[in-house]
């Protein structure tokens, strides 16, 4: 009944394959079509919005949904399982008459990480922005509780945090709308999963700052004109934010041992950026950002993002002694949910890998651009079928940039099912290496990654 309700509504966040699925699922040995690495050992996890109560329609904005993590482990060329589980919280516990999940709470928030997922320092975390604390999960998805980096985390985390691939420390940059209305805080967490270092970042405004870049010399803030609207908030929306023309529209490099006061900020094109792809520092000391760039945001459409315009990619040059940025469109088709391989966070880098949403139609294809010559290889997963975000994973052992397989998972609109899908990352030509059939649908989410065994 409540899914039958859901999917009725107006609100498009809560149609089609937006509509959250009821039912927590095992299942064991898939089938494969095609043939998994066997160097592919380890599982791919992905997490979004999937409401477990009700919800109006009429406010509903899809980045509050409760999280369910969907996951599918492989070993030695098999797909041993998957599951998908809700993300612990008190609002989960409460519809299933249960006590609160363990851990601190430090806002108060009534829900929990619906937004990314991933391994760090041998622990499994559920994470979101906007002032939540991250979600411990077992091997198998199942919530331990709320994990405040051993308790080292002052307060609010994010859903975008980056690691640097040759310290291992992972940053942050996070903001706590309803606690925090005057700044955002830069957090950085050691090898070990405590958090080492923090930066109270005054803002004019509280803006929606969604991600973070990080170079070999910088910390990237992302200080853009969406932001909290108090009068949204009595009116009683949850996730009060709009556009503000007058805002403008900033970028902030901040030394990596600097303090607030050490921040050069640079305006940049009117718009905003929930994904940058990657960030890096040029021989000439200047700052390359490449970014999923909308015109507007939340202007009309303040139940989610694609109401008011689709993202482009673009290239930002940012020079720190001038104060100047320049902007270069790479890409006027759509793309969003961007990466790139891990090993090159904040480093130079060549290929780039984002999904073509259409918000009006199910026909997502996989883009890869090689952003030295331009070229842009497209993978059509078919008529009716939508990939998600593109996770890279590098063969092992090997120093070619895109020698490696995208994974992901690709709703098939004609019957309502989906599949986890492994793509050569070098040869789009070759179609599927492999295809696994799931076995229930799997909602259009946010962002996931493959973590290794051995992490």
């Amino acid at each position: 009944m409540e899914a039958e309700r859901l999917s009725t509504s107006a609100n498009r966040y809560l149609v089609g394959n937006y509509a959250p699925v009821t039912e927590e699922v095992t299942a064991l040995d898939l089938e494969v079509i095609g043939e998994l690495p066997a160097e592919l050992n380890g599982r791919y996890l992905r997490n979004g919005p999937n409401p477990i109560g009700q919800v109006d329609p009429a406010t509903h904005h899809w980045f509050l949904g409760d999280g369910m993590v969907h996951g599918i482990r492989l070993r030695e060329g098999r797909a041993e399982w998957y599951r998908n589980r809700y993300v612990g919280s008190r609002a989960v516990s409460a519809a299933r008459g249960l006590p609160d999940i363990s851990g601190r709470n430090w806002n108060d928030s009534p829900t929990g990480p619906n937004t990314n997922v991933g391994g760090f320092a041998g622990t499994t975390w559920a994470m979101v922005e906007a002032g939540g604390c991250p979600v411990e999960l077992t091997y198998e998805l199942e919530t331990i509780g709320r994990n405040d980096f051993g308790g080292t985390l002052p307060g609010a985390f994010t859903a975008h945090p980056k690691v640097d691939p040759v310290t291992g420390e992972m940053h942050a940059m996070v903001y706590a709308w309803a606690e925090w209305m005057d700044h955002i805080q830069y957090v950085r967490v050691g090898t070990d999963g405590r958090v080492n270092r923090t930066v109270d970042i005054p803002l004019p405004g509280m803006s929606m700052v969604h991600d973070l870049s990080i170079t070999e010399r910088y910390v990237v803030v992302y200080d853009q004109p969406v932001l909290v609207d108090l009068d949204l908030a009595v009116a009683g929306r949850n996730f009060p934010f709009r556009w503000f023309d007058d805002y403008g529209n900033r970028v902030g490099l901040m030394p990596r041992e600097g303090s607030a006061d050490d921040i050069i900020w640079v305006d940049v094109p009117m718009g905003y950026v929930f994904h940058p792809m990657n960030a890096y520092d040029t021989p000439e000391g200047r700052v390359v950002l490449d970014v999923c760039f909308y015109d507007v945001m939340m202007r009309s459409d303040l139940n989610g993002p694609f109401g008011d315009s689709v993202p482009r990619l673009e290239r930002w040059e940012i020079d720190p002694v001038a104060r100047t940025a320049s902007a270069t469109v790479i890409d006027e088709r759509v793309n969003e949910f961007p990466r790139h391989r891990g090993a090159l966070t904040g480093r130079p880098y060549r290929y780039g890998y984002c999904a073509q949403v259409d918000p009006d139609s199910m026909h997502w294809p996989t883009v890869k651009h090689d952003l030295h010559t331009g070229e842009r290889l497209v993978f059509d997963h078919g008529i009716g079928r939508a990939a998600g975000e593109p996770v890279f994973i590098g063969r092992p052992g090997s120093t070619v940039e895109d020698d490696g397989w995208l994974v992901t998972f690709v709703h098939d609109d004609t019957n309502e099912s989906a599949e986890f899908v492994v793509i050569d990352a070098q040869d789009f030509d070759r179609g599927y290496v492999a295809r696994v059939k799931l076995p229930q649908r799997i909602p259009f989410g946010f962002h996931g990654n493959w973590v290794r065994d051995p992490d």
